[in-house]
């Protein structure tokens, strides 16, 4: 078993090593102690909040079960709420790994100060070693020896008085290597220790991110599931399955009004329409209900509109249209029905008015008088997440 002093001297080593592969750009272990439990906490938080059927509060008992189970809102929030779980946890490790990484130089500078300075003392001491001990071996074989051998008192104490210097100055310098050697112990078990601590602490989010991916993947694929079976073609056109997925609308977000592409439109249940992926969900529950109510599904005449499409209708409808590249027909936020709805205070008109927020639709102000709009609605994507 090795010596305490050789433990340590391993234990400095390895350090050395850790901190090494820091300093020559490698990726950091992981979060700092101290962090794992508010971390973790709210990582296991978003977990449970996107994952529990309680998470959309506005919706009624009856609604839910009127759609077969948990509703498309509820499944569409859901999923919303997993995936930006999964950036806040990632943020979180960022920011713990930059923080390590930057703890991590500090140490490595620290203990090359300690190393040269160890360093320094040993070209020190082995000189002044060397002269005490041979003095004290053979008085005689040095510059004190016959001072030591005269029966001069005077000169014999002086000479004692320097030995006695040396003595007490190589002394120190051990005493001081001593030091230095406890403190490059401790700093190598604590780097340690920090070590093991964040390769946990990554260990544990990976998991938790994981957690998530896979619960989101899941919603995702429930809700795609669930379109189909209302008869909705999620991949019309070959626009792949993703063009129905919630959290997938920053990608969507990115394209200027009314040159969004078929991979970022979902299907309505109305065959030709389409809106953006988080507003076609949360339209199409809002269907089922409209459905239930009057017994049969609403009337849409437009949908998400492109750039040409917004220039026709411009043209053809002044004052009835905004100038294009400005309307939310061409974010896939809107729609126009027909219906009954088209006419203001008719009791389709009416139950829109009564229910559509609770799904985050909603008819907006200027629609009432500037131009009178009764049959323009458009999807809020914060009042849709329950914000």
């Amino acid at each position: 078993m090795p010596s305490p002093r050789s433990a340590g001297l391993i234990v400095a080593v390895m350090a050395m090593t850790s901190v090494a592969a820091v300093s020559s750009g490698r990726s950091p272990a992981g979060v700092s102690p101290g962090a794992s439990h508010f971390v973790t906490v709210a990582s296991e938080t978003a977990i449970t909040r996107a994952t529990s059927p309680q998470t959309a509060a506005s919706l009624t008992k009856a609604e839910t079960e009127a759609a077969g189970g948990p509703s498309l809102t509820t499944l569409r929030r859901q999923a919303q709420e997993a995936y930006k779980a999964i950036g806040d946890a990632s943020k979180q490790l960022d920011a713990r790994k930059k923080q390590f990484d930057s703890s991590q130089k500090k140490l490595a500078s620290k203990l090359r100060q300690l190393a040269k300075a160890n360093q320094e003392l040993s070209a020190m001491r082995k000189p002044l070693s060397d002269l005490v001990e041979s003095v004290y071996q053979n008085p005689s074989a040095t510059g004190l020896g016959p001072l030591l051998a005269q029966g001069d008192g005077t000169s014999m104490l002086r000479a004692m008085s320097d030995v006695d210097h040396l003595a007490v100055g190589r002394n120190k310098i051990l005493d001081d290597a001593v030091r230095l050697l406890k403190d490059k112990e401790k700093l190598a078990n604590e780097a340690q220790d920090l070590r093991s601590a964040n390769l946990l602490e990554e260990a544990q989010l990976d998991h938790q991110v994981d957690t998530l991916r896979t619960k989101s993947a899941d919603l995702v694929k429930s809700l795609t599931q669930t379109l189909s079976k209302m008869g909705v073609k999620v991949n019309q056109g070959h626009r792949g399955a993703g063009a129905c997925d919630p959290t997938r609308i920053s990608t969507a977000a990115q394209y200027p009004n009314g040159l969004l592409p078929k991979s970022s439109l979902c299907p309505l249940p109305q065959a030709g329409r389409e809106l953006r992926a988080d507003a076609a969900i949360a339209f199409a529950d809002l269907n089922l209900a409209y459905q239930k109510n009057f017994g049969k599904q609403m009337c849409v005449t437009d949908s998400y509109r492109s750039l040409a499409s917004q220039q026709a209708v411009y043209y053809s409808r002044p004052g009835f249209a905004a100038v294009p590249g400005r309307s939310n027909h061409g974010l896939g936020l809107a729609v126009d029905l027909c219906g009954g709805v088209q006419n203001s205070g008719s009791a389709q008109f009416n139950w829109l008015e009564a229910n559509s927020k609770r799904y985050g639709f909603i008819h907006p102000p200027w629609a009432y008088s500037n131009p009178f709009e009764p049959w323009h609605w458009e999807y809020d994507p914060k009042l849709g997440a329950g914000v």
